[in-house]
């Protein structure tokens, strides 16, 4: 006769027992898991990998020349606006020959056969700037007298008896004027309608003013540009 006990381990023996033969049903009933492509899936594969590999690479270089091309882009900015700041610079230095419409003053000698006294073979200085600060007065931009063009620096000063232009003599007659003006006909307006012609006259000098000209070409000024007073700024950049 079968005890508690015996009927307790036996349980426990077949649970155990049905529990293994269960787990080793499980084991032989799951397939293994395993790479089942072939040769040629794996290749087409691998050449998938490939070309995104190289798309993505050419994706970086194609932003790294654009990168290359924007900074190149801006230094030639950079390069562009200095060179145009320098060309301004120039101009308004009178260092660059200048076209506009203008006037043009021939001043000669003025005699006639009657006439008894000195033979004036030159313009006074003191004459000659005298008509430089009226037409700057009446919207000259740019003038050159006998072909030197007249700058900020430009000096006119008798030397011996010879008016001199910086170091330009001015010994022959006529001697040319010419002049830039923004309204060209106002500056003839206002020259026909001066005192400037009489003053001329006053020393045996005749100025003749011609017709406003659509084009005035006024010479570069051809002397040395002194800068005083300037110094190199160091660049505070670090």
């Amino acid at each position: 006769m079968l005890t508690q006990k015996t009927i307790w381990h036996f349980t426990l023996v077949s649970f155990i027992i049905g529990f293994m033969l269960a787990v080793q049903f499980q084991t032989n009933n799951e397939p293994n898991v395993r790479d089942t492509r072939d040769i040629w899936e794996i290749r087409q594969d691998l050449k998938k990998e490939q070309e995104l590999h190289e798309q993505l690479l050419t994706e970086i270089r194609k932003y790294e020349e654009t990168i290359e091309k924007y900074e190149q882009q801006r230094a030639e900015s950079k390069g562009t606006v200095l060179r145009q700041t320098l060309e301004e610079l120039k101009k308004e230095a009178g260092l660059t020959e200048v076209v506009g419409e203008g006037v043009v003053l021939y001043i000669e000698q003025m005699y006639d056969e009657s006439y008894v006294g000195p033979i004036h073979d030159t313009v006074s200085a003191d004459l000659l700037r005298r008509l430089i600060n009226e037409l700057n007065m009446y919207g000259a931009e740019q003038m050159s007298i006998a072909g030197q063009r007249i700058v900020n620096t430009t000096v006119i000063r008798d030397i011996n008896g010879v008016t001199k232009v910086d170091t330009y003599p001015l010994r022959s007659f006529p001697i040319e004027v010419k002049v830039i003006a923004t309204n060209a006909e106002k500056l003839y307006n206002r020259l026909k309608a001066s005192m400037i012609v009489d003053n001329f006259a006053l020393e045996n000098l005749l100025l003749t003013i011609s017709e406003p000209q659509k084009r005035v070409v006024i010479p570069p000024y051809d002397g040395t540009v002194r800068v005083k007073q300037m110094e190199a700024v160091e660049d505070g950049r670090r």
